[in-house]
């Protein structure tokens, strides 16, 4: 944290002034935003296999792209046309972004292009997990609090395959009739597997999924699903994007060793759709303690102890993470398809909201 607080008495008292200085125009409390996320980003560290070209027209600058992008998410652009339109208009984040005059900027082609080669190398999964690492990888974080939420997107849902069901006979087998074994359900199986298998068997495609508001109301959505790990101070350490219909249940220990790899915390805070003896199992062997509002499941509710229903409010901060993302960075307005280009745009957010938080904590 003590090189996050240079960096921030860096910008507010040497960059700040000196940009109002070079450009003869007082920075507006956007700008200022936009200038502490992309210094803390460091976009530049990142960006050296999306420049390389070495056979036919040259690329555009990526890094004034990426830059773009990061301006699109903090300024809540709904398109990247009107994202073009502005810097068009706006001289001052148009010069921050690396474009001089606005006939350099690219078409919107281009930004699409680029994007899509950002979405592929999960350019903004890798600058996240970076700025956790290394701004907060070494300090303790009390409580993990985990949610997930929609995520609409406009694309058609996928078709499933219906499967084949193996057909059994009814009652007890025989003695001499071997039946192959059960195989092990989701969370069975996960704590055994490595962090990359469990994320590469999450479902991603576009589908149609179902949840109860807090009025009980089911409310469906076509598009995906975000589940993310937030620390305290609102902070979000780690992000995945799953299939609409996906259980949160599925993706807890996903999001538990992502976790547990970027930082160390005590107290894990879920609500009663991860009430599984997996995921406190799992909890433990993390050397953590679960919190987890009990799923009667047709049964009695257990109540949670005074100390216990102390703790768990702090889980409100999942809560005003998704709101945040929807209200203000973009997470309301996805345009584009595929689960990569849907994690990409989503991210871009998140990195935003991060680097926010990260400085809130200091100043």
């Amino acid at each position: 944290m003590h090189v996050l607080s240079n960096l921030f008495n860096t910008i507010q008292t040497a960059l700040f002034p000196a940009l109002e200085e070079q450009y003869n125009d007082t920075l507006t409390a956007n700008e200022q935003r936009f200038i502490r996320v992309s210094e803390l980003c460091a976009v530049e560290r990142y960006i050296d296999q999306y420049t390389s070209n070495l056979m036919g027209r040259p690329k555009k600058e990526r890094l004034s792209i990426a830059l773009a992008f990061i301006a699109k998410a903090v300024y809540n652009f709904p398109t990247t046309k009107i994202l073009i339109d502005y810097l068009k208009r706006n001289r001052m984040l148009r010069q921050l972004c690396g474009w001089e005059a606005k006939n350099l900027l690219p078409s919107e082609s281009t930004f699409s292009r680029a994007f899509a080669e950002f979405a592929l190398g999960a350019l903004p999964s890798v600058i996240h997990q970076a700025m956790i690492t290394t701004h907060y990888g070494n300090k303790l974080a009390g409580h993990i609090s985990r949610d997930s939420t929609p995520i609409e997107a406009r694309e058609k849902p996928a078709k499933y395959c219906k499967q084949e069901k193996i057909k059994h006979k009814r009652g007890r087998p025989k003695l001499d009739e071997n039946r192959p074994p059960k195989e092990p359900t989701v969370l069975q199986s996960q704590p055994d597997k490595s962090l990359d298998e469990n994320i590469a068997a999450i479902p991603v495609r576009c589908d149609i999924g179902v949840k109860k508001d807090s009025k009980g109301y089911k409310k469906t959505w076509t598009g995906y699903k975000l589940h993310a790990d937030v620390i305290d101070g609102d902070i979000p350490i780690s992000v995945i994007v799953s299939s609409a219909s996906t259980h949160d249940s599925q993706v807890a220990i996903p999001l538990a060793q992502m976790s547990a790899q970027r930082v160390t915390n005590l107290y894990d805070l879920m609500d009663a759709a991860y009430d599984a003896a997996e995921i406190r199992a799992f909890s433990s062997r993390l050397n953590h303690t679960a919190i987890i509002d009990s799923n009667p499941r047709g049964g009695e509710k257990v109540a949670f102890d005074p100390a216990e229903k102390i703790r768990y409010n702090q889980r409100t901060s999942a809560e005003r993470l998704m709101s945040n993302l929807k209200d203000n960075f973009g997470g309301s307005s996805v345009r584009v398809k595929g689960a990569k280009k849907v994690t990409a745009h989503l991210m871009f957010g998140i990195i935003a909201i991060t680097a926010e938080q990260l400085f809130r904590l200091i100043s």
